[in-house]
């Protein structure tokens, strides 16, 4: 299935790019997905968090992606 990752921050700065495409077995949930991100993109092991939007709602590990599912990464915000 064919996925499309919003990139924002930090993590933008660590896969180069606002958007990207991957694709991923069916089936995959967002735990899958985050364990092909940190192979492709070492540096996300060492963010402090890493939260996750599926077509625009907060999700966690466990939930599932479909075909044509956008995924935004949300990184640690910091500010005053």
């Amino acid at each position: 299935m064919k996925i499309r990752i919003l990139s924002f921050g930090i993590a933008r700065d660590i896969t180069g790019a606002g958007t990207i495409e991957l694709h991923l077995p069916e089936g995959a949930d967002l735990n899958i997905l985050q364990e092909h991100l940190i192979r492709q993109y070492p540096a996300f092991k060492r963010l402090s968090s890493l939260l996750f939007a599926v077509n625009a709602r907060y999700a966690t590990g466990d939930t599932k992606l479909r075909d044509e599912d956008e995924i935004a990464l949300i990184p640690p915000v910091s500010g005053g």
